[in-house]
């Protein structure tokens, strides 16, 4: 007779999903490789990089289209885009080699370590920890104070004293905000324990023993003979090719150069559970600590209706994590000027994926679902891909008539209250610094001293707001620039809206020297 003990666990067990790995046939990935070129021409990207990788063994890694509009030299598995915000997962991992090391704890208070870090909050400043940093709970906005780093002059050091200024939009640990600005302090937090430059860190423990031999993490790194992707902007249905822009300065946050091939290693890296060829280079516990759910995200209605058997939604470590087709997926996606891309891991296929693009786009989001849904030969398939094809038709639509309902709005035939020469002058805030507006001719320009991109002209629209045009080739849109005038009828204040998805210019404050 069985004993209850051993029955009951039978039963448990026959009750537990049982996961045998689903085989990829070469049909599929012949099928795979056909739709990565279908859906680049449809997304209208010049060029991208797709690698996926099966256990130990890359199944796929290669490029379609162009390195450039202009050279129209063709992409390949080596050639080096950037990966942005994919770096916080390797900022996680440093961190939990040092706690493997006994370096440091994931629940070390940040000021510990940095002691120049401070936050809005005094409570906050004292409080926050390592693991906070790195799970995006320190109550500020998404992407809040990415303009002090963006293209400025500003060290990594700098960046992080100026967020004291930013004003949380939360409780401390009361809700899920993407921060950079919170990773950058954990790369320098690697530094300063580690004894070596966050950039030397990255070199050393994970590019070396991986042999990611493209790899690096700055731009000045590139030479000319190196193969790189050129950044794209699209304007109108076409592309055009941008300038690389420096990020030294955001380091841990998003300072990573690679390719699909490097990438690929990194992946087989963490489906081998922190170990490549018999090297570990950290443990699986460590692995478990960034693949929980720290900070829980609410599942889209959006989400709800098109794939339903998303149900969780969290950040871990420097990592995203939610489920899909019955299976935990690892995913981190990164955006830079002219450059978007994302990375998969579904551990219970020993399944990864990586792909590179090298303008602005939504293929890679849309694409997690769609190669996990092919690559598992799913039944019940999604149709994400086509919908957000849908959005973007929608969205190019809608800037036309966005850009005819301003001028629309615009107050015809009124001349500014002052002089040009009296908007003229020196514009202040604590936070991000200085912006110099001069009159050149019969026009106001402006340069913001801390980020030698962000100049252009500021051509009156109506009363004493002006709108501002970039003075250079850059991602983002034209906006406004409001003069306001006080009781004693000079210029107090400007205000400057930018309307984007990434940069906040309303948090900028600029106050009349």
């Amino acid at each position: 007779m069985m004993k209850r003990g051993v029955l009951l666990f039978a039963i448990a067990m026959v009750s537990l999903p049982m996961w045998s790995q689903v085989s990829i046939s070469k049909k599929q990935i012949k099928q795979i490789d056909q739709r990565l070129e279908q859906r680049r021409a449809e997304f209208n990207i010049p060029g991208i990089a797709v690698a996926i990788v099966r256990s130990d063994e890359v199944i796929l890694s290669k490029g379609y289209g162009v390195k450039s509009v202009d050279t129209k030299e063709p992409v390949d598995e080596n050639t080096l885009f950037a990966i942005a915000s994919n770096t916080k997962a390797f900022t996680a991992a440093a961190i939990g080699m040092l706690v493997e090391e006994g370096k440091l704890n994931w629940d070390d208070k940040v000021k510990d370590h940095l002691p120049y870090f401070q936050l809005y909050d005094p409570y906050v400043t004292e409080n926050i920890t390592v693991r906070d940093l790195l799970c995006h709970r320190s109550g500020l906005a998404t992407f809040s104070g990415d303009l002090i780093w963006y293209g400025s002059k500003y060290n990594r050091q700098e960046v992080i004293e100026r967020a004291k200024y930013l004003e949380p939009v939360r409780g401390f640990r009361e809700g899920y905000g993407y921060q950079n600005i919170m990773f950058i302090a954990a790369g320098e937090i690697v530094a300063k324990v580690s004894g070596m430059s966050w950039d030397d860190f990255i070199k050393e423990r994970f590019f070396n023993p991986l042999g990611m031999s493209n790899s690096n993490t700055s731009v000045a790194s590139f030479k000319p003979e190196s193969n790189i992707a050129a950044p794209h902007n699209e304007e109108n249905g076409v592309n055009h090719t941008i300038q690389w822009t420096n990020w030294d300065n955001i380091g841990g946050a998003g300072a990573i150069n690679s390719s699909v091939a490097d990438v690929s290693k990194w992946l087989q890296l963490h489906l081998n559970n922190g170990i490549f060829n018999s090297d570990t280079l950290f443990s699986k516990g460590t692995q478990k600590e960034m693949w929980t759910i720290h900070t829980p995200k609410m599942v889209s209605g959006w989400f709800e209706t098109v794939a339903p058997s998303k149900t969780i939604n969290g950040y871990g470590l420097g990592w995203d994590i939610f489920n899909y087709q019955g299976r935990q997926v690892i995913t981190h996606g990164g955006g830079y000027d002219g450059m978007i891309s994302q990375t998969i891991i579904v551990p219970e296929e020993d399944l990864a994926f990586v792909i590179l693009t090298n303008n602005i786009n939504y293929m890679p989001f849309a694409m997690t679902y769609e190669l996990i849904d092919l690559l598992l030969n799913a039944k019940d398939k999604t149709d994400i891909t086509d919908q957000i094809l849908g959005f973007k038709k929608q969205e190019d639509e809608g800037k036309a008539q966005a850009e005819a309902a301003a001028e629309e709005s615009r107050i015809k035939d009124t001349t500014p209250s002052l002089a040009l020469e009296e908007y003229a002058g020196t514009y202040s805030g604590e936070m991000y610094g200085d912006c110099e507006v001069r009159v050149v001719g019969d026009q106001l320009v402006f340069q913001f001293e801390p980020t030698p991109l962000f100049r252009g002209t500021l051509r009156h629209w109506h009363y004493d707001t002006f709108q501002l045009n970039w003075g250079t080739e850059m991602m983002l849109p034209s906006g406004t620039c409001q003069f306001i005038i006080g009781t004693d009828g000079k210029v107090e204040e400007m205000r400057i809206v930018v309307e984007n998805p990434d940069f906040d210019f309303t948090e900028l404050e600029f106050f009349k020297r």
